[in-house]
């Protein structure tokens, strides 16, 4: 397979609202993991750091321009895999042991991370088999109802625990904009990992649907407005009822 130089591995665009998507389009959609990068007045946030198999400092000079906080929407591989770049990282206490432990099996990484989830590899040296997420302790622990404060904006973490236990969406209220990491986006939800629970979801997705939330940038696939993210819920929800 087609091995892609550093320099061509991410993909950044600039949308509104000063956030700027970053992704690494020679991974398969499914496992993509959308990364957010937020500009605030004081400090800038990033909403997950992908897979870590390329740099994020070195090769997406906007994550090393200004002081920034790294804030992991969960942790499964493909959303902390260059969080150890960062001096500043934040995650939800249920999963603060596994951002400073990770391990193939606790990150998801095994048995997901095989050379069939590409579409062309990362640069050499990297190997499927070897690959492994980085640690990187929390320097900074979150609950729900925390504010993340940039300065101009505050973003409020909401405890959405199913697909993980520490699951975590950011909500500005006075742009009604939610970043929601894995536990709602546009395509396939997953319910079955070794660390999910069902009822837990049911509750994160009925405490969601009631949000006043105009646009979402979720964990993969792409973003949405509030309509499609209620239809979205209310269609999940409606499901697990008949089930």
């Amino acid at each position: 397979m087609q091995r892609i130089r550093p320099e061509d591995w991410y993909s950044v665009r600039r949308l509104d609202d000063d956030v700027t998507s970053i992704s690494e389009p020679y991974i398969q959609e499914f496992y993509r993991c959308n990364v957010w990068h937020i500009r605030g007045s004081e400090r800038d946030m990033l909403v997950d750091s992908g897979m870590g198999v390329v740099s994020l400092r070195e090769w997406v000079p906007l994550v090393t321009e200004r002081d920034l906080i790294a804030v992991a929407s969960h942790t499964h591989f493909d959303h902390i895999g260059c969080h150890h770049e960062f001096k500043c990282r934040a995650v939800h206490s249920a999963e603060a042991d596994l951002l400073a432990n990770p391990t193939r099996e606790n990150t998801l990484a095994d048995p997901y991370v095989t050379d069939d989830i590409f579409d062309a590899l990362p640069p050499e040296p990297y190997c499927s088999k070897c690959y492994a997420v980085k640690r990187a302790p929390a320097t900074r622990i979150l609950e729900d109802g925390d504010v993340i404060d940039l300065g101009d904006r505050q973003f409020e973490v909401i405890h959405t625990p199913g697909h993980s236990p520490g699951g975590i969406a950011l909500y500005e209220k006075a742009t009604e904009i939610l970043f929601s990491g894995d536990i709602v986006y546009d395509g396939p939800l997953i319910e079955d990992t070794y660390h999910s629970n069902l009822a837990d979801y049911i509750a994160s997705m009925e405490r969601l649907v009631t949000l006043p939330v105009r646009l979402v940038h979720g964990g993969h696939f792409p973003s949405f407005g509030g309509e499609l993210y209620r239809q979205l819920i209310k269609g999940w929800l409606d499901e697990k009822q008949k089930n």
